[in-house]
């Protein structure tokens, strides 16, 4: 056993080796990715959040209204059997600071192969994953390989799976939970066997992986071949930035670089024209061709958020503005809980707080649900808009306040024009997409003749979408 372990860990790293080698990632293609992630539209359940009973089967009652919107990758954060040790040395600070006291943090893993009777059984994930795959959406479930619980079911028999210092005394990860040995042969096969477990027993389809960039790469490249003995179209996301992740393990990054420079846009601490400096920088780093993950919301800001949720601080029309860039850049747009329904409830990692699903029966509720469900249908309509459809950022003449690009795909030429600023803006975008046809607006097309730069009429957090016409 310890010989194949070697051996194949040696190939596995070896092969990484010879890719860093011969060509710098940004040179080499991604990794060929299955249709339903390039074509996917992706939204992410926290359990606890999701429902009042915080419950797989109330998830599972409620995955009908997923695919009434249009979603078709379900991500599930993890609902595994989390530790419940309450000596606060073991707790994260965000843990502390959330007022919960609750020792079971679901990123603080206790048994990596069961589901945490907080959210049911293991043969309530089986029923949701079939569903899901009923209503055509596929389920990734959200792995935590970087560290565990101080009292995972483990440790007992398998000190050894953690990281002890030179005194022996155990090493902590970040967040102040234990460290995983990645250098012990057993428990990379652990793992590798956890993986398979919940492909081939529970059906999932992939993974997202909590803090990808810790763990060592050629573990994952490993992990992936392994899984996808079992199923060939499964699908990997990494919580990360490393550039070699979609060589070879993964189909997906989180995109993290992207949020933030969101964020500062739309609080008018940066230009729009930013946001194209980060995204150019971000591609260029990455093997081309490669797929981001793009948010505004997930169940770590919602859970830093407090009170102060990302509908409070840029209301309405300033969210539908971010989710129509989500929606139109290149990758794979995601929606979090109840966002379809401009949820504003305070959301905890560490506790039952619920999303507010009266929201769904008032007006803003149900005008954004349309709103997201017609992002969605144009996403789908246009090829262009999935995460193979090429980008150009074009030059404007309001680059403070104006983001404006262009998505192609073989004959399709789109052009997108989004207002980031909470004022009314008449703009002249430098594209030669000219005559258009209008897919999806709130504001006006004044200027659309050939041989002239198309110009617009946007009010506060206006956006234009419209496809050359042909």
């Amino acid at each position: 056993m310890l010989r194949k372990f070697l051996l194949s860990t040696l190939l596995s790293f070896l092969l990484v080796l010879a890719v860093l080698a011969e060509v710098t990632p940004g040179q080499q293609d991604a990794r060929k990715a299955p249709d339903w992630v390039n074509n996917g539209v992706m939204y992410q359940i926290h359990a606890r959040a999701f429902t009042k009973e915080g419950t797989l089967p109330a998830a599972t009652a409620k995955l009908p209204d997923l695919a009434r919107l249009g979603i078709t990758i379900v991500y599930l954060c993890p609902v595994f059997v989390a530790d419940d040790d309450e000596r606060q040395e073991f707790w994260s600070p965000r843990q502390k600071k959330s007022g919960m006291n609750n020792p079971k943090n679901p990123y603080r893993m206790k048994d990596y192969y069961n589901i945490d009777p907080e959210y049911g059984t293991n043969d309530d994930l089986k029923q949701f994953v079939k569903t899901a795959h009923q209503l055509k959406m596929r389920v990734l479930l959200d792995l935590v390989y970087l560290h565990c619980g101080p009292t995972a079911v483990f440790i007992k028999d398998h000190p050894d799976f953690l990281k002890h210092d030179k005194e022996g005394k155990i090493v902590n990860a970040s967040w102040a939970f234990p460290a995983l040995d990645f250098n012990n042969p057993e428990l990379r096969e652990y793992l590798w066997k956890n993986m398979e477990y919940w492909i081939r027993d529970f059906d999932v389809d992939g993974f997202r992986v909590d803090v990808a960039d810790g763990i060592p790469l050629d573990f994952w490249v490993e992990g992936r071949k392994r899984i996808e003995k079992i199923r060939s179209d499964i699908a990997m996301l990494a919580e990360g930035s490393r550039p070699e992740n979609q060589l070879y393990a993964y189909d997906m990054n989180y995109g993290t670089p992207i949020y933030p420079i969101i964020r500062d846009v739309m609080d008018g601490k940066k230009p729009a024209s930013d946001l194209a400096k980060v995204k150019l920088t971000q591609t260029a780093k990455q093997p081309k061709n490669g797929r981001f993950i793009h948010y505004i919301d997930n169940h770590d800001i919602a859970n830093d958020d407090y009170e102060k949720r990302r509908e409070h601080h840029w209301g309405t029309n300033g969210v539908e503005a971010v989710l129509v860039a989500c929606f139109t850049f290149d990758g794979v747009p995601m929606l979090y809980n109840g966002q379809e329904i401009a949820d504003k409830s305070r959301h905890s990692i560490y506790a039952n707080l619920s999303i507010d699903w009266s929201k769904a029966e008032t007006k803003e509720g149900k005008d954004r649900f349309a709103f997201c469900q017609s992002l969605i249908k144009l996403r789908k309509s246009f090829p262009a808009f999935c995460a193979l459809g090429k980008t150009n950022f074009v030059d404007n003449d309001h680059p403070e306040e104006i983001l404006s690009f262009e998505r192609t795909l073989e004959n399709e030429k789109i052009l997108v024009v989004i207002n980031f600023r909470k004022k009314p803006v008449t703009v002249n975008v430098r594209s030669e997409f000219v005559p258009l046809e209008e897919l999806l607006s709130k504001g006006k097309l004044i200027a659309n003749e050939k041989n002239e730069n198309p110009s617009f009429e946007l009010p506060e957090y206006g956006w234009f979408i419209g496809k050359v016409q042909p």
